[in-house]
């Protein structure tokens, strides 16, 4: 499984740059979960990699601080009794971990003032419900 992985159409991460490490799975497959090691590890060195641009691995490692070590990016896949198919696991949930830490940051919001109609519709209405909760309170003849 030697293919590239792609995050985004810009951004693609070759595939000499992820280390993939098997072991044991805790998890389904019987007596062959002793024997088999269908669990996959997925590593990815995010801070010295060149197929990221200086400018994305900067917000990439800012934003993934807390998952880094020593930035690197590990991924682990046991849900599966496949190997191949927590290889894949392991790949898309890798893939999704670096497209949000990729994604551009929302567009800064500017505070703005309410309207003078709005703040008049606000009084107003507070003048109704007040009128009605007056009403409530009232005495009552027998």
């Amino acid at each position: 499984m030697a293919d590239d992985l792609t995050v985004t159409r810009t951004l693609v991460v070759p595939a000499a740059e992820l280390r993939e490490r098997f072991s044991r799975s805790s998890g389904p497959g019987g007596q062959g979960v002793n024997t088999a090691d269908s669990r996959v590890e997925l590593s990815f060195d995010l801070a010295s990699s060149a197929s990221v641009p200086e400018w994305l691995r900067t917000r990439m490692v800012e934003r993934l601080a807390n998952r880094l070590v020593d930035g690197v990016l590990t991924v682990a896949a046991s849900e599966h009794r496949a190997q191949l198919q927590n290889r894949m696991a392991a790949r898309a949930r890798l893939a999704t971990l670096l497209r949000d830490a990729a994604a551009a940051p929302p567009p800064v919001r500017r505070a703005t003032k309410p309207s003078r109609g709005s703040k008049e519709r606000r009084i107003a209405e507070k003048k109704r419900r007040a009128i009605t909760k007056r009403g409530r309170s009232g005495g009552y003849d027998d």
